[in-house]
């Protein structure tokens, strides 16, 4: 089980004697064992009752004990081993005879890196408790993740394109994520919506703020603002291949849109299937008119060359080649743009 579905409902899902919780992301284990904390000792607790151990010096002895052990302070015992692997690895057989006869008030937390599903302790675990997949989330999984958090934990609704704009801005690390909706639902208030304004205004701050300009003004031919913009971005120490990504974020959705139109989609339409935020539908749609088509149809080439340019490491300074894509992009001439 995928510890997002486990998360939604927890008290759906006993423990047992063990979790075992793995993969890399970080996030997902904490909210995982504060789950548990709250789901086997209670939501008044504190962490009263949890005991949290290092696998890499923790015995195999310490721990049945302290899982054996009867607190004072109530009957229910969670006892977590972090950085588990090497703790797995020096006592398989011996958690194994463990878990054939558990001590019935407690629940051991195994966190693990890696956590093979063809082994004897897997499957054990599996029979008599929880395995809980702790991996990295990517795609529609994290879209899907941020807007049940934003509905769940805040009450707010958050728009698919704002979700993506989130992801394009502050990355895939879930606890960063979570943090940028915390902020998030704390600026709008009392409306009930988080929308693509707020996350541009609020994740990332100014170099944000400023890249969102300089786009717009690729798309308007403001070339000029352009070039200030990115002036100022590689000025304060901004990897070119990060100002690229968000090129290319943007720009590549206004490509498909010119080979949807080009199959005979409306344009509008096909900007809207394309993924383009609805309030730069208007403005986008009068961009690739005034630049034509033969200029639309060559945006996308423009824009591999450009990342192949800055990638390979080319003797082209990464500014020439960054200018020269947004000259070519915003569709002016190169007189203009001087």
């Amino acid at each position: 089980m995928h510890a997002t579905q486990f998360l939604k409902a927890p008290t759906e899902h006993a423990p047992g004697p063990i979790a075992v919780l793995f993969g890399s992301e970080t996030h997902l284990k904490s909210a995982s064992i504060e789950a548990l904390r709250a789901l086997v000792l209670g939501s008044d607790t504190d962490d009263i009752g949890l005991t949290r151990m290092d696998g890499a010096e923790v015995e195999l002895r310490d721990v049945v004990d302290e899982l054996r052990l009867v607190s004072m302070w109530g009957d229910r015992k969670l006892v977590c081993i972090d950085q588990a692997g090497e703790f797995v690895t020096r006592f398989r057989t011996g958690l194994e005879n463990y878990l054939r006869q558990p001590a019935r008030k407690a629940v051991l937390i195994l966190d693990v890196k890696t956590w093979p599903k063809n082994t004897r302790l897997a499957k054990l675990s599996a029979q008599v408790g929880l395995c809980l997949e702790c991996s990295e989330l990517k795609g529609e999984s994290l879209l899907r993740w941020l807007i049940e958090q934003a509905r769940d934990r805040h009450q707010k609704q958050l728009p698919r394109e704002a979700a993506a704009l989130m992801r394009q801005l502050a990355g895939n690390n879930l606890g960063l994520l979570d943090q940028e909706l915390c902020k998030l639902a704390a600026f709008v208030g009392p409306r009930e919506q988080i929308d693509v304004d707020d996350v541009r205004g609020l994740v990332g701050g100014w170099k944000t703020e400023t890249t969102w300009v300089m786009l717009d003004a690729i798309r308007d031919g403001d070339i000029q603002v352009a070039l200030h913009c990115l002036d100022k971005l590689l000025v304060s120490g901004e990897a070119p291949l990060r100002i690229l990504g968000g090129v290319n974020y943007v720009y590549r959705k206004y490509a498909k849109a010119t080979q949807l139109a080009a199959r005979g989609q409306k344009l509008n339409a096909a900007l809207k299937d394309a993924g383009v935020f609805p309030r730069d539908v208007q403005p986008v749609a009068t961009y690739l008119r005034r630049i034509g088509r033969p200029a639309a149809e060559r945006m996308l080439p423009h824009l591999i060359t450009a990342d192949q340019t800055v990638k390979g490491g080319a003797e082209l300074p990464d500014r020439i080649t960054l200018e020269r894509l947004f000259v070519a992009l915003s569709g002016v001439s190169q007189s203009a743009a001087r």
